[in-house]
């Protein structure tokens, strides 16, 4: 390789990871909107401004409001994966899979309500934008499959199935309440609830189990 072409192609290399980082700190400035904001109030310009870029900027490397918006749903989805990954690779044994799943979705740097209200006014838009169902598609999808994976062993499929939908259902709840009433429930009394409903849910499936 000459080193004309060697220099060229760092120099590509270079664009692509500063243009990445950009990125992503739009992607974060978006978010930091929507949780001040809601996605009403949300604009190009105040992610813009928040981000110390002009709106020419933002348009450079997203194309609309809508575009933008999703890649923000990406982004705090991403966080919440890997807040749940990283305490799955300490889990052992079953339940410390279910608590990882558990206490993942309720991490205490996540679980706060500028965040559940940015997240619920995505939410919102879910019914209206296929990339945003999408999205919350995959995330319900690996929320299932985590959950699943624990419960092997523990409950019979159909059980486990029943089980997961319900702590799927809890959580979505639960970031809900906090959303719409700030102040309304802790972390703690959010992964109780969580808890106490798996604890009761797979004493039955022994029960049902040792009658049968």
């Amino acid at each position: 390789m000459s080193t004309w072409i060697r220099n060229a192609w760092m120099e590509a290399v270079k664009l692509k990871r500063l243009s990445d980082i950009r990125r992503k700190e739009l992607r974060q400035a978006a978010f930091a909107v929507l949780e001040r904001e809601g996605i009403a109030g949300a604009t190009l310009e105040k992610v813009a401004a928040h981000a110390g870029a002009s709106k020419g900027i933002v348009l450079h490397y997203f194309r609309n409001k809508q575009e933008l918006f999703e890649h923000a749903m990406r982004e705090a989805n991403a966080v919440l994966r890997d807040a749940v990954v990283a305490r799955l690779r300490l889990a052992r044994t079953p339940m410390e899979r279910l608590d990882a799943v558990i206490e993942g979705n309720f991490e205490a740097h996540l679980f706060l309500p500028p965040l559940c209200h940015a997240w619920l006014s995505l939410c919102a838009e879910v019914p209206r934008d296929e990339k945003l169902a999408r999205i919350q598609k995959v995330l319900h999808a690996r929320m299932r499959s985590n959950l699943l994976s624990a419960l092997h062993g523990l409950a019979s499929p159909r059980d486990a199935d029943d089980i997961a939908l319900g702590v799927t259902a809890l959580i979505d709840g639960l970031w809900l309440r906090l959303g719409l009433e700030p102040g309304s429930v802790s972390r703690e009394q959010a992964i109780r609830q969580v808890r106490d409903f798996v604890t009761a849910r797979l004493a039955m499936c022994g029960a049902e189990t040792v009658s049968a």
